[in-house]
């Protein structure tokens, strides 16, 4: 699930850039050209589930190759408040240095996972299974999608390369379903994947006479999805989406679809609170 160092590496290097801008003037002019070395430990603030430890682990090396990090928790566990999660060694300046990006990546994807893990828990018991969407933050795709896996959802389409998803301005632009499947599985490689967005019965009647291999229900209320999912009887995959939150994402999960899309825990999730305490 990591993602690999060719993809990651050049993103934390050009957050670090960011954050030091023309220099680190109060460390370096504190610890420039200095031996002295530190040990300090990651601590949680607050409960949740922790996510992003490998990608602190790389600013830290980026930032100085001697810096050693070493988690004291597994990626993906939940743990109470004030749980040390991690250590971290080295030459004082580096950390320093490399802290700020450490902390923000690992604070906004723990958060991510902490709400993933909500929503994907709201489901036990149901044979649904929860996906994210692609509404994250420009830049930062691939690892607030690994935060959401980490914390129990399944990847949806990574880009726009992934899969066809004919969506209701798809649609309206072509004419008509019909027209949309047609058209696009003239020019699509094999094996990609069809869906189609549906907000009614109707379509739902005309996606499954276009032969696609999913079909996404769309803001539908329990009563349409119950009757929808009726309909296809199992002929197509079935994602719910849209206004799903964690008061009903349980509901829809036992109308019986295979998949429910969602966005809320990436866009809606907040920061979890996390320090960084050194012991000289």
């Amino acid at each position: 699930m990591l993602p690999h160092p060719l993809l990651l590496d050049p993103l934390l290097r050009q957050w670090l850039q960011e954050d030091w801008g023309r220099g680190d003037l109060t460390t370096m002019g504190l610890f420039s050209g200095s031996n002295l070395s530190t040990r300090g430990t990651i601590l949680l603030k607050e409960a949740g589930v922790i996510a992003g430890l490998p990608m602190a682990e790389r600013i830290f090396q980026l930032t100085d190759a001697t810096i050693v990090l070493k988690p004291l928790v597994v990626e993906g566990t939940a743990h109470p408040l004030r749980t040390p999660i991690a250590t971290v060694e080295g030459p004082v300046a580096g950390i320093l240095m490399a802290e700020r990006v450490a902390l923000n990546l690992v604070q906004r994807l723990s958060g991510i996972a902490t709400a993933t893990r909500r929503y994907s828990e709201a489901l036990s018991g149901t044979t649904a299974k929860l996906t994210d969407t692609r509404k994250t933050t420009p830049g930062l795709r691939i690892l607030e999608k690994y935060a959401s896996r980490v914390g129990g959802a399944i990847n949806h389409r990574m880009g726009l390369d992934d899969a066809v998803m004919l969506k209701d301005n798809h649609i309206e632009a072509t004419g008509s379903i019909q027209k949309a499947v047609a058209q696009v599985r003239s020019a699509i490689p094999y094996p990609v994947t069809i869906e189609v967005e549906c907000e009614t019965l109707e379509q739902v009647q005309a996606a499954l006479e276009a032969h696609v291999d999913t079909i996404m229900l769309d803001n539908m209320g329990i009563e349409d999805m119950k009757e929808a999912v009726k309909l296809i009887a199992g002929k197509v995959t079935i994602e719910a989406s849209g206004n799903i939150t964690l008061e009903n994402i349980r509901a829809v999960g036992e109308v019986g679809v295979d998949f429910i899309s969602t966005s809320a825990p990436i866009t809606r999730s907040s920061w979890l609170d996390i320090s960084l305490d050194l012991h000289v």
